[in-house]
Formats: C-alpha cells, structure tokens, sequence
C-alpha cells in the first residue's frame, strides 16, 4: 500500500492507495482518518483510495469556516488532482454528509455511493450543551479512548483502536466543536432527489449514534438507495468487522453493475 500528499488548494491532503481498476475512494467520519479503512483497502478490479480531509489526520488544516459542503470542496478537489472520476465513493459518519454533498455539487465524481453509519441529510444536532464534553474528548485522552469505544463496542483489536484514537488527537482544535456545528447545520434534503446514482445506506443495530429512524431517512431520501441493517455492529462495521463491509460492497458493486 502506497501513500502520499497532494496540495489541494492551500492545504496538504495525505492519502493512501492501493490496486487497480475502477476507483474506490474512502471518507472517513469525524475524529477519523484514513486508518479507519486500513483493513478494506484491498478490492480486487479496484483502484482503492483513503484520504485524510483538511483538518483530519496527516493532512493539513483547512482555514476559515468549518462545513460539511467545504469538506466536499476539499475531496473533490483532491479527486480532481488524482484524476478519480466516476468512482464508488463510500462515506462513513460525518463522511457520508461529505460525499452525500459531493455527489450533488459533483456528479461527474460520483458513480455510486456507499453510506456507512452516516448522517442524515438533514444533519446530525449535536445539542450545544455537549460541547463541553467534546472539549474534554479533545484534551484528555482517557475520556476519548471512552467515548470511541462506545462507538465501536465490538471492535476488539487493542492495536488498531488506539491507532484510531492517535489519529483522532491529530484533529485540528477548532474541528471538534466545528464539526459538531458543522452537522447541525447541515440540510441537502430538498436536494437529494437530483442525485440518480445507486446508494447503500449501511447502519449497525448497535450504533448509539445513527438511529433507525435516520438510517431510513437517508435511504428513502434518493431514488435507488437501498438499505441494510447490520446485528451485532454499531458505528462502523469497517472496522468492527471488515469482512462482512468487504462482501456488501463486493454485492453492491455487482448488483449495479459497476465495470
């Protein structure tokens, strides 16, 4: 697996690839990097991407005002650079407001979309007065490691998990009150009857984050979105339990036809 830097605009976006073919390009949530897709990297027939946004992980931060369609901006550029056009872009969490946003401003970018555990397009409402509690999550470590394993209750591998939450102190100081803001403010629903490409709309029944009623929200919000509901995984079953992510892409990617 090979990585790199490409400058998109003024700031510095790392990313890590893999293969050939057909590109693959991953958003991670937030708190996220491209860690979080360490381990479904490898997609034969595919061109696989992950990439750290503006603010996240290795990249650099992105001055100015925090937004989910600013986030777009960045990741389309950053597939402009690389030349990923048409691709299945698989958004997690924040991610997935992310590339639902891409997919409306940039078509051209988005073959199909795979939305993990995400926000609702209408947003995610973080309540102001849980700020202070994400304050806390950036400057105590012990307090992060608790609430990311609440997340992801059945991850198990210790390595990896605490690759995720060193990771997760590399988000830029204004990101996570911003990102929170960022979500509540976010609302592309009367938007997304635009967008005409195949959606997977993926939701752990254990996620204490995305309930049901969002899940279903997002899935009847575009005109063939399907949705699968998960046993036994909560926030991410990217890394709670990669192999079954792994066969419903393979599933997805072969019920559509993408060549």
């Amino acid at each position: 697996m090979a990585s790199g830097i490409v400058a998109v605009g003024a700031v510095s976006m790392f990313f890590v690839e893999m293969g050939a073919g057909i590109p693959l390009v991953y958003v991670h949530g937030n708190t996220g990097s491209s860690s979080w897709f360490k381990r479904v990297m490898d997609v034969p027939g595919y061109h696989t991407v992950a990439l750290d946004m503006p603010n996240f992980g290795r990249s650099g931060a992105r001055e100015g005002e925090i937004s989910i369609e600013r986030y777009a901006e960045s990741v389309a550029g950053f597939m402009d650079a690389r030349g990923l056009r048409n691709a299945v872009v698989v958004g997690h969490s924040l991610g997935g407001c992310v590339v639902q946003s891409l997919a409306l401003s940039r078509p051209d970018l988005v073959r199909a979309m795979v939305l993990v555990d995400s926000g609702a397009p209408n947003g995610l409402v973080t309540p102001k007065d849980r700020h202070p509690i994400i304050e806390m999550m950036r400057t105590n470590r012990a307090i992060l490691e608790q609430a990311l394993k609440a997340v992801v209750p059945t991850l198990k591998d210790e390595a990896l998990f605490q690759e995720l939450v060193d990771d997760a102190q590399k988000m830029a100081a204004p990101a996570w009150i911003g990102n929170a803001e960022a979500l509540s403010r976010f609302d592309i629903t009367a938007k997304c009857a635009s967008y005409t490409g195949p959606v997977l709309v993926l939701r752990g029944n254990l996620d204490p984050i995305i309930t049901d009623e969002m899940a279903r929200a997002t899935a009847h919000a575009y005109k063939h979105a399907r949705l699968k509901l998960l046993d036994g995984v909560g926030h991410s079953v990217i890394v709670e339990n990669p192999a079954l992510f792994l066969k419903l892409l393979n599933e997805f990617i072969a019920e559509i036809g993408v060549k």
